[in-house]
């Protein structure tokens, strides 16, 4: 049964930072390119980062790049996004994302 669980979300400061991190399980994680994606009310899902699954290339959305890294483990099947200098337009369900497979997400809101 394939799994993604999202953990770390919250509530916090405009130029504060928070961690996310999303657990794998259930399919073969060290092949698949992972991503994060974040929906905010009223709008659509939109991509925000990306990480291969071996070289380890990473890719960023334009609105996040400098402020949001990326990274993975394959032994343990996990992938974060580490979020520093959060602004109020950072607010959003953040999703963790593997080809088909989909999170359940994790709630981010940043207060100005």
């Amino acid at each position: 049964q394939v799994q993604l669980v999202e953990s770390g979300g919250g509530l916090v400061q405009a130029g504060g930072s928070l961690r996310l991190s999303c657990a794998a399980s259930g399919f073969a994680f060290s092949r698949y390119t992972m991503k994060w994606f974040r929906q905010a009310p009223g709008k659509e899902r939109e991509f925000v980062a990306q990480i291969s699954w071996s070289l380890m290339s990473t890719r960023y959305v334009d609105s996040v790049k400098g402020r949001f890294t990326i990274s993975r483990d394959n032994a343990k099947m996990t992938v974060d996004l580490q979020m520093n200098s959060l602004k109020p337009e950072d607010t959003a369900v953040y999703f963790c994302n593997a080809g088909a497979f989909w999170g359940q997400g994790t709630q981010v809101t940043v207060s100005s």
